[in-house]
This record gives C-alpha cells, sequence and structure tokens, in this order.
C-alpha cells in the first residue's frame, strides 16, 4: 500500500488515515508473472474550492509550441489535494518555462513558500518534491468529461500570520 502524508502530518492510504505517520513501503519492480493486490485508484472530483496540496512529483518535459506559446521546457507536476473528508484526489499540472508566463512560475513558487513578493528566484526543482502550498482548484468539463484542475496558487502564509490573514505571536496572548 502507498502512504501519503499531509501537510499537517496526518497520513492517508488513498484517503484512509493510518496509525504510523513516517513510514513508507519499500518499491519493487514486478516480474510478468507477479501477483498484484491493490485496487486501482477511484478517480475523485472534488467541489471547486481552496485546498492544500503536496506537490508528490514533478517531470521535465518539452512543450513543442502553439499559436500562442513558443517552444519551451515544461514541468508536468504530479498534486496531491486531500478534501476535509479524507477524499484523496491526484492533479496533473504544467507550468511552462517561459517569460509569457513567468507570473506563474512565480505564484507556484510563492505557493510553497521558496519565493518571497519582490525578490528573484533561481528556481530549484530538487526541491520541489514533497513541498506543499494551498491552491484554488475548479472544475472543468473537456470532451465530455469532468477534470479538477488548479486555478491559483496561493502565496504561503509569512512566519507568524495564520493563513486567513491574521497575525499573531506564538506564546503571546
Amino acid at each position: 500500500m502507498t502512504q501519503y502524508n499531509n501537510p499537517y502530518g496526518q497520513q492517508y492510504v488513498y484517503g484512509q488515515p493510518t496509525a504510523n505517520q513516517f513510514q513508507q513501503p519499500a518499491e519493487k519492480a514486478y516480474g510478468w508473472n507477479d501477483t498484484i493486490t491493490e485496487d486501482a485508484r477511484e478517480y475523485i472530483i472534488l467541489p471547486e474550492g481552496d485546498y492544500d496540496f503536496v506537490v508528490e512529483s514533478f517531470e521535465r518535459q518539452h512543450f513543442a509550441g502553439s499559436d500562442k506559446m513558443p517552444p519551451c521546457p515544461k514541468a508536468i507536476l504530479k498534486i496531491r489535494i486531500i478534501s476535509s473528508d479524507g477524499k484523496v484526489a491526484y492533479i496533473q499540472h504544467q507550468l511552462l518555462l517561459h517569460s509569457r508566463v513567468e507570473y506563474r512560475l512565480s505564484e507556484f513558487f510563492t505557493s510553497i513558500g521558496m519565493k518571497k513578493k519582490g525578490q528573484p528566484l533561481q528556481m530549484n526543482w530538487t526541491k520541489v518534491p514533497g513541498s506543499h502550498g494551498r491552491c484554488k482548484l475548479g472544475v472543468r468539463q473537456y470532451n465530455g468529461n469532468t477534470y479538477n484542475e488548479i486555478r491559483q496558487f496561493y502565496p504561503a502564509p509569512e512566519p507568524g500570520q495564520i493563513p486567513n490573514g491574521n497575525s499573531y505571536t506564538p506564546g503571546s496572548f
């Protein structure tokens, strides 16, 4: 079974809390005639709204270009979102590495706490897996199918700030 941790230390196995918070199963390659026991993941569509996310992994790919965007590198992020009722949804989100959409790169890296407003950032993709933040999730229809998509990444709260915008000083009242 594959286990995942959300940013608050809770662990889930496809939406079910488990007792052991940090244990990760050993990965292995299967032989052609091995037996598999795990069920397929349920495809979940979450309602539109604001959610915490964790970046599971990313792939480096190349965008071939389109009418609106020239060819450039792109990152395909595999993002895990856990709803308040414990359902787990996986979303693939692409980021194009081009000056026309630099604001999207900035939005993402600000969300995971790597970029500070008004300061330049040298993107460090090796630190992206395992990072977490908050996003606005939407629902879209395409070719008769329904999908979740990330519409916006929210900035990470500054140290000493509660995500709703209120400030506090730890240890004082």
